[in-house]
């Protein structure tokens, strides 16, 4: 099994405002964020499957509709999961979320408080975590840095997470990226909670910060808390596996610590759907 539990698509016009402005300025004029369906399936066909997540970001311009993702997952049951998204400043968030779940058939629901602009530690949102609580969902946080500088990044910190696994402990969360670049403090809280965990995606392209992790990671014995993503269509799945499995290059030669290769494989095929409840 590989199985590719972070992947987003973009349709037309779904990336625009901030991130469209801030996305031109760091790879080009004519680099649009767009990622077809059609184009995703041609990447993770040949794998176990994936999640997809949708982005209600109007904050920051992100805007992926819940029906976009479900309508194209539904074509792939079984192969293809998707997440839900919901502005939590939204007043209507929660009613919104319960029915992506419920009609929509949506399995978790992803947040991201720097491209949404919301403090996740505010009580005014927990009424939205204890919904996913109760529907049996996990949530999806990038709790990390990004290139949009109209961001909150204070918001953004992986122990921002900390009160809210302490008020909902049966509640699933997985941490983006690996939390970066406070690889450190997300290794904290994830080994502090049983249902936190963190994903590398998008950390293949930074050989030293994706080196440096993972042996934190294994010096505090949590390798069994991480799964396996690759940040589509930034990075592919398959980008993400060689990269992964060339993770002990920049200590070639050295004294340094290696990566166990039973750690490597153990998170490239690890079970994630049933991790996360996705199936039974």
């Amino acid at each position: 099994m590989i199985f590719d539990c972070h992947t987003h698509v973009f349709g037309p016009g779904h990336v625009g405002g901030a991130t469209r402005a801030a996305n031109k300025r760091a790879w080009g004029e004519d680099k649009e964020m767009e990622a077809l369906p059609e184009e995703h399936w041609e990447m993770i066909k040949d794998f176990s499957g994936g999640i997809i997540l949708a982005m209600d970001a109007p904050a920051t311009g992100i805007v992926v509709p819940n029906e976009y993702v479900a309508d194209y997952c539904a074509k792939h049951p079984g192969k293809l999961f998707g997440f839900a998204s919901v502005d939590p400043n939204n007043l209507n968030a929660v009613t919104i979320f319960e029915d992506a779940i419920r009609n929509l058939h949506m399995c978790g629901l992803k947040l991201g408080p720097i491209y949404q602009n919301f403090y996740p530690d505010s009580k005014e949102h927990y009424a939205l975590y204890a919904k996913a609580e109760e529907l049996g969902v996990p949530i999806l946080w990038h709790q990390g840095t990004s290139f949009v500088p109209e961001g909150y990044l204070d918001a953004s910190r992986p122990a921002m997470l900390d009160p809210i696994a302490r008020a909902f402990p049966n509640l699933k969360m997985i941490i983006a990226h690996m939390g970066h670049p406070w690889v450190g403090e997300c290794i904290s809280v994830v080994r502090k909670h049983p249902n936190l965990y963190m994903d590398i995606s998008a950390l293949g392209t930074r050989p030293w910060q994706f080196y440096n992790a993972m042996v934190l990671a294994v010096e505090y014995g949590i390798p069994h808390k991480i799964l396996f993503g690759s940040d589509y269509p930034f990075f592919t799945t398959q980008q993400t596996v060689d990269s992964f499995r060339k993770i002990n290059d920049v200590a070639e030669g050295t004294k340094m610590p290696r990566i166990p290769e039973e750690v490597i494989e153990g998170i490239i095929h690890r079970n994630t759907p049933e991790i996360l409840g996705l199936i039974d």
